[in-house]
């Protein structure tokens, strides 16, 4: 097992209550891996103390990279949230604790 945050990076960005990550290797082999390992289903699970919707997966192969769109995953959203940080940025620390084969 492997921890995400061996072999990439991530960026993430929030709108009210939607949360997008990305998931970008540091070498363009791992790619393909990435593909196989890391699905919405995976990502959901590890991140189910968080996202209560839908997660979609976007493939984008120009660029080596994935993007996952989690639904229902900020609360009632940022500018609502009096949490200290209710933005998804710190999100994406989260996901590449993720491990994988």
């Amino acid at each position: 097992m492997i921890k995400l945050s061996k072999i990439a990076h991530s960026r993430a960005g929030d709108k009210g209550n939607i949360l997008m990550l990305s998931l970008i290797p540091f070498e363009e082999k791992d790619y393909e891996w990435l593909l196989r390992e890391v699905t919405a289903e995976k990502v959901k699970a590890h991140l189910s103390h968080l996202i209560k919707g839908e997660v979609i997966r976007y493939e984008i192969p120009g660029i080596h990279a994935l993007q996952f769109t989690c639904y229902q995953a900020l609360g009632p959203g940022v500018t609502t949230s009096l949490a200290l940080d209710a933005h998804g940025k710190s999100l994406s620390y989260a996901l590449l604790e993720m491990e994988i084969e």
